[in-house]
């Protein structure tokens, strides 16, 4: 037999991939050896796995992570978890050059300190809509005083706000006048100050100018105005939980999924700040595409679970009458959009389920 297959040196040699490599992704079961030697242990390969092996050597090069390797090795879907990668290199590129025009802000700013700010103008109503999508995920925590606002974010033709509490984030983004072409820093409006200024919005299109940076915070309407500090504190990246991959997306009425985590099953588990118990929802999509409300789904459904306080608000929030979601497993953040408003969304992080005994 040892003559019709490859020794692990021998598949290294051809490969461009270490013995030890080889190794690796036996036991994680992404290249796995036709045959190991039950006397001496040695790992022996067909010949057909030499293209697998180069193959691999590829998917390592772009960084395809390592259950995405295993799909495209075993056929499964290959085309959509290479397109899903593709768009986040891209959207990583995206990214980077944002982060370093940022930078390059920064320094320009610490060798040369600036008293100037950014004066942008948004429609009322609009800004109102923005505020009530994302209020809900403001973090309450002192101990995380970063969270503790809302980041007003200008970026090109929008203003984007952001908010989370690290187990759940909300953006939204509405049109503004005055912002600059190129990336700017943005300013974490504190909490009082931002129920301050939605109390005082109107429901119309009247237009409200913003006045960001040098620490201040300034919102002007027609009859009011009111301002105060920023906080001085660098806010995390966003980002990071943005650059979804979800593997199934749902479009429901909002109303149907209100009702049914309101009446449906739920599990008390450890979550949330210090692991303070909480009521869980477990979302499971069907075989046929449907989303339902079960305590104890069966392992091989795909199913999430959530913080059933935190699902209902973000499901509030914005008022939507249909709602898009994005799920990626068990383990991955669920995306609570509303459709037509792209950059208008939750994120909710997954609460593990205990294994079964």
């Amino acid at each position: 037999m040892e003559s019709e297959l490859h020794s692990i040196g021998e598949l290294a040699r051809a490969s461009g991939l270490g013995v030890g490599t080889l190794r690796y992704y036996d036991g994680a079961e992404v290249l796995t050896p036709a045959w190991v030697d039950p006397q001496t242990g040695y790992r022996w390969y067909r010949p057909a796995q030499l293209a697998d092996a180069r193959l691999l050597v590829r998917l390592r090069r772009v960084g395809l992570p390592l259950a995405d390797i295993r799909a495209v090795l075993s056929g499964r879907d290959a085309e959509r978890v290479l397109d899903a990668h593709l768009r986040r290199l891209e959207d990583g590129l995206v990214d980077a050059r944002r982060e370093l025009s940022l930078i390059r802000t920064t320094i320009e700013q610490r060798e040369h300190p600036m008293t100037t700010t950014l004066r942008l103008s948004v429609r009322a109503d609009g800004l109102a809509a923005a505020l009530d999508a994302v209020r809900f995920a403001v973090c309450e925590d002192p101990d995380q005083p970063a969270l503790t606002g809302v980041l007003f974010e200008p970026d090109g033709p929008v203003l984007r706000l952001v908010a989370t509490d690290r187990y759940r984030m909300a953006l939204a983004e509405l049109p503004a006048i005055g912002t600059p072409r190129q990336p700017a820093p943005g300013t974490t409006v504190p909490t009082a100050l931002v129920d301050a200024l939605r109390a005082l919005l109107p429901t119309t299109p009247a237009e409200v100018t913003l006045t960001l940076g040098a620490g201040t915070f300034r919102a002007e309407t027609p009859d009011h105005r009111i301002e105060g500090p920023a906080l001085d504190l660098d806010y995390p990246d966003h980002r990071v939980l943005t650059r979804l991959a979800p593997h199934h997306r749902v479009t429901l009425p909002a109303a149907d999924l209100r009702t049914a985590v309101e009446t449906g099953a739920t599990r008390t588990l450890p979550s949330g700040p210090q692991g303070a118990d909480c009521q869980v929802t477990v979302l499971t999509l069907t075989e046929d595409g449907h989303l339902t409300v079960t305590a104890d789904p069966t392992p091989e459904a795909l199913h999430i679970a959530l913080n059933r306080d935190f699902l209902l608000d973000a499901l509030h929030a914005a008022h939507p009458e249909q709602l898009l979601l994005e799920l990626g497993g068990p383990i991955a953040p669920l995306a609570i959009r509303t459709p037509g408003r792209t950059g208008t969304y939750s994120v909710l992080m997954p609460i593990r389920l205990p294994e079964s005994p």
